[in-house]
């Protein structure tokens, strides 16, 4: 078991994914997240304001944004994911939050086409109810992920390496 501990804790491509210790795609997240979160904000914005034509407009691009930042972070965090044994929970765990991600990104896919289908104004009903439960299930997928990096130690360094940060 301390091998597959170890193994996870590895990156598969340090130049890609991140050197031991510090990997890219938490940092990556939070471009999607930020993004999409952001829209949703737009998107109330839009509800509100007499003239929503430039809330809405900014909310496409947010998510236009956060998915091609979303494709960016996939691909860092497949290249964590193949650090971890397969057939472990952790491994599971990840295909989980793998999974959860790639939905989400299409979810924001077809809001961005839907929306660019539909006339200037206020967000419609649809894309509006599509981005809430996007982003609910995003936080479910930020949930696993946590449990990978917090609970699993996927590419967080071994406590001994943490230890030297709390030395004099």
């Amino acid at each position: 078991m301390t091998q597959h501990v170890e193994q996870s804790k590895q990156p598969v491509n340090a130049v890609l994914a991140g050197p031991y210790g510090h990997p890219f795609h938490p940092i990556l997240v939070t471009v999607p997240i930020g993004a999409w979160v952001s829209s949703l904000v737009f998107d109330i914005g839009s509800l509100i304001v007499d003239d929503p034509g430039y809330l809405a407009r900014g909310a496409l691009w947010l998510i236009a944004i956060g998915v091609v930042g979303a494709l960016a972070a996939a691909l860092v965090g497949a290249l964590d994911l193949l650090a971890i044994p397969r057939g472990t929970r952790a491994f599971r765990t990840g295909l989980t939050h793998m999974s959860l991600n790639l939905a989400v990104t299409a979810a924001f896919v077809v809001g961005f086409f839907w929306r660019r289908a539909t006339d200037e104004g206020p967000v419609g009903a649809g894309p509006f109810v599509l981005s809430i439960v996007a982003l609910l299930a995003l936080g479910v997928s930020g949930y696993l992920g946590g449990k990978l990096a917090y609970r699993y130690g996927v590419r967080v360094a071994a406590e001994a390496t943490q230890a030297e940060g709390y030395r004099s």
